[in-house]
């Protein structure tokens, strides 16, 4: 393979337009001045879009052009430690004898956001408002691979590292091409990584491979013309191989060479404006090779690329008989497909609520139901035994998280994560958790909180961003853990119907999904794009599986033992020396004149910040009655319940704040869960009020 040194080629001394000192390139951490620009170019339909959408972050900024109607995005990207900053160029189809919109891609190419001399009397704005590409990926439909080969032989001359991304694969498979991919690597002296980018197969590769082009400081040499081609070229070169034309244009030499052996209209034009002796000589050369040659020179050149693409695509691919579908492959299509992924999700996500509504309220009622029933007897009238019995009730609610809740679902999850399903649905939903400013990877905290919010908050810590792990762990509080669930379904489903309980939870997403956009404006710093790496399918083994999940949930026993308790002991006493009533006054505000509850709901509220599970059974002693139709009609219960939905958690949860995203955001989160549970609740309390005198 052959390569030469990037110190070498002066056309690669750029700069980033909004920095003060110039993109070098180090053995070190690409980050800050030190970053990588990576542009993204291919022909219609190669997949490069899918690429960029695929690892870009939850907001990119996006333009045209300069005097063009074509469209560029760009956004920054982690990979590792390292960062890009990534660049999806409108679709290019060849360098050559371009016009038009066409051309101002090539001249971002060629020179990025500054005007070399010949194109300063140019009136119009640089093509874009950054730097020139240190590195290039040329994203290649696989199963077309022969009209692309002849682009991938241009873009040498460019004196940029390239990468091939040989996109889709999985369609060229299901043809029946077979692709030497080390073979065609060799021809074109370039890496060539096998990607399905709709699929996220290979992206966390190709990344890697564009760092390692970046840190060899090496690009590879131009592809060489036949030999006849060759003679001309060096006529030519020597026609043009003068100082002040290789500084005004500021370009690789051999690349101007090809341009004006293909009578390209706009260098043509440059030098005659700049430079006519020198198009004095190239027209005298283009002319002396039509007298030579059967045809125009340009249309040798042409021919000459073409031919060798078509070569090189015989040497490196044959069709086959179509192989047999995998079960890999049938996974795949039913959890990376952009349609059908999504039906794989919902499975999954059905499982989820199977393991919380079924198996977990199983085991909540052989653990800890049957311990609280085995206390339940005990009713101390001292102090002491107030405390003594709610220290039993704090650890008894302890077990009633851990043990039905938490354990299971992390197993079940983490069992999922090592089998590599997870990280496919993550890859999937990662579109619509963009909608709320999110990564698709904080989907398993999210499918984490409907067990637990606990397990749900601490699982963030996985994620790269502050700012993700923040605005994430925000979001899980709203979502029903099944302790609220437990409530809705116990209270709505008697009271409200299907219906009613269904547009419990659709509201719950919807607020969700309106705080993801608000909490955007209060954390506007834009999150990285994150390459999500999609592994093999494998079958878990026990022995990482459980040292895993002890993992995630050792640090969650001693955040939770000690408020849990101490919380419950707080309570007690409040309620052994009769605070009761000052509890239903002072909160008589809120429950009575905002919501319109009656007063003796104010204890249920409060004692429900340490297990939401106790605020049913605490409505029951405050009404007086298991009817809970009786005392409050359906436009109070409703209203409860939404309160209820979105009030804080539990101390549990702000527990795992505390040390997930520190007092501050911790917090916040208990202003923002009282905030948006008194807004919604009095909305819909009002609306409901509304739709009724209107009835």
């Amino acid at each position: 393979m052959l390569f030469i040194d990037l110190s070498l080629n002066p056309v690669l001394n750029t700069h980033d337009s909004d920095i003060s000192h110039p993109v070098t390139l180090h053995n070190h951490v690409f980050r800050g001045a030190n970053r990588l620009r990576v542009a993204l170019v291919g022909q219609h339909n190669s997949g490069k879009s899918t690429i960029f959408h695929a690892v870009a972050s939850t907001s990119y900024r996006t333009g045209k052009l300069a005097g063009t109607h074509k469209p560029y995005a760009e956004c920054p990207v982690q990979i590792g430690v390292d960062e890009i900053h990534l660049v999806d160029l409108p679709d290019l189809q060849s360098l050559r004898n371009l016009s038009g919109d066409d051309l101002e891609a090539l001249k971002y190419l060629l020179w990025g956001d500054a005007r070399p001399l010949v194109s300063r009397h140019e009136r119009s704005e640089p093509p874009v408002p950054f730097s020139r590409p240190d590195v290039l990926v040329y994203v290649i439909d696989a199963s077309a691979l022969q009209q692309s080969l002849e682009l991938a032989l241009e873009l040498p001359e460019l004196g940029l590292p390239v990468v091939v991304a040989l996109n889709m694969m999985d369609e060229a498979h299901r043809k029946g091409v077979e692709i030497d991919i080390e073979g065609l690597a060799e021809k074109l002296g370039v890496p060539v990584i096998p990607t399905v980018a709709l699929k996220g197969h290979g992206l966390t590769e190709l990344f890697n491979k564009v760092l390692n082009c970046a840190r060899k400081r090496s690009c590879p040499l131009p592809q060489s013309p036949n030999p006849h081609i060759m003679e001309w070229a060096s006529k030519m070169q020597h026609n043009v191989d003068l100082p002040e034309i290789q500084n005004a244009f500021a370009m690789p030499k051999n690349q101007l060479t090809m341009h004006l052996l293909e009578a390209d209209s706009y260098f043509m034009h440059e030098l005659e404006s700049h430079f006519p002796d020198a198009l004095a000589k190239v027209k005298a050369l283009q002319n002396e090779a039509l007298e030579e040659l059967p045809r125009a020179l340009s249309e040798e050149v042409e021919a000459d690329r073409h031919h060798r693409a078509a070569c090189l695509f015989e040497s490196v691919a044959k069709l086959m008989h179509k192989p047999k579908v995998s079960w890999e492959e049938r996974l795949d299509m039913l959890f990376l497909h952009p349609s059908w992924g999504l039906v794989g999700s919902l499975t999954v996500f059905a499982a989820v609520l199977f393991m919380v509504f079924e198996v977990s309220t199983t085991l909540d009622a052989m653990s800890a139901a049957r311990l609280a029933d085995m206390v339940s007897s005990w009713q101390p009238d001292t102090a002491a035994g107030v405390v003594g019995r709610a220290v039993i009730d704090g650890l008894i609610g302890l077990v009633g998280i851990v043990v039905p809740y938490m354990l299971p679902l992390l197993l079940m999850l983490v069992a999922l994560e090592e089998s590599g399903i997870m990280h496919r649905i993550a890859f999937v939903v990662d579109r619509f958790f963009h909608a709320i400013g999110l990564h698709g990877k904080v989907a398993v905290p999210f499918l984490l909180g409907l067990g637990c919010n606990v397990p749900g908050i601490a699982a963030t810590k996985g994620l790269t961003s502050g700012r993700d792990r923040v605005v994430s762990s925000l979001l899980i509080t709203f979502v029903p853990c099944s302790a609220r669930s437990a409530i809705v379904l116990a209270l709505g489903a008697k009271y409200l119907g299907v219906m009613g309980v269904f547009l419990l939870f659709a509201l719950s997403l919807l607020v969700i999904a309106i705080l993801g956009r608000l909490l955007s404006h209060r954390y506007p710093e834009i999150s990285p794009g994150i390459i999500q790496e999609i592994p093999s399918y494998a079958w878990p083994k026990w022995r990482p599986l459980l040292h895993s999940t002890w993992n995630r949930s050792s640090d969650i026993l001693t955040i939770v033992t000690p408020l849990l308790v101490g919380g419950s002991v707080i309570l007690a006493l409040l309620q052994y020396f009769g605070a009761d009533a000052w509890i239903n006054t002072a909160l008589a505000p809120i429950t009575y004149w905002m919501l319109g509850l009656p007063v003796v709901l104010g204890v249920p509220i409060l004692f429900g910040v340490l297990r939401k599970e106790l605020s049913l059974v605490m409505i029951y002693q405050a009404l007086g009655t298991f009817e809970v139709g009786l005392a409050m009609d359906w436009i109070q219960i409703t209203t409860f319940l939404v309160f209820l939905l979105f009030y804080i958690p539990c101390i549990s949860t702000f527990a795992v704040m505390l040390k997930v995203i520190g007092r501050k955001e911790a917090l916040f989160s208990i202003a923002l869960s009282i905030g948006v549970a008194l807004i919604t609740a009095v909305v819909v309390r009002l609306s409901l009020s509304g739709i009724e005198n209107l009835l």
